[in-house]
């Protein structure tokens, strides 16, 4: 694997980041769950409101930890720029979530507990992560251009012939 990834220099710093994404999420995560739980049960908040501010902590710590961390090497745009599109980012991701359980339960009347977590906490978690995994690297946390480069994409000279 080694030698592979020596070899290729774009799939070794892809793999990390994906490593370095997934450490993120997993914490974020365990933050979710412990500061829900915690919410309700030492707390005592209902369950919508304890729900709600837990997963508001795990998006900061998700916010925080890719920004500087998994994607610590993209171009600065600006917080209030970066937050806004990765609150609408987890906002798509949560509704591909949604939709897999809908489809299951609405669709395939597959309403029974397991079926519920497979599609919505296996199938729906998994395809939304790949979502956010794909847009936070392509629009919230683009690769800076190097110098020199147009903004276009085209190549620089387009337009003149040269024979």
């Amino acid at each position: 694997m080694r030698a592979f990834l020596s070899r290729h220099p774009r799939a070794a710093g892809l793999a990390a980041e994906v490593g370095r994404f997934g450490s993120v999420g997993a914490l974020a995560y365990v933050v979710q769950i412990a500061s829900t739980n915690l919410l309700w049960g030492v707390v005592g908040m209902g369950p919508l409101a304890g729900q709600v501010l837990g997963t508001l902590l795990s998006i900061a710590v998700a916010f925080t930890g890719n920004r500087f961390w998994t994607f610590r090497d993209r171009a600065r745009t600006g917080y209030g720029r970066e937050t806004l599109l990765f609150l609408a980012m987890n906002g798509v991701g949560m509704l591909i979530q949604l939709a897999c359980q809908g489809f299951s339960v609405y669709v395939l009347g597959l309403d029974g507990p397991l079926a519920q977590n497979i599609a919505g906490n296996v199938v729906g978690v998994g395809l939304g992560t790949l979502f956010r995994f794909f847009s936070y690297r392509t629009w919230v946390f683009p690769r800076s251009r190097p110098p020199g480069t147009p903004s276009d994409g085209a190549a620089e000279g387009a337009g003149t012939h040269t024979p």
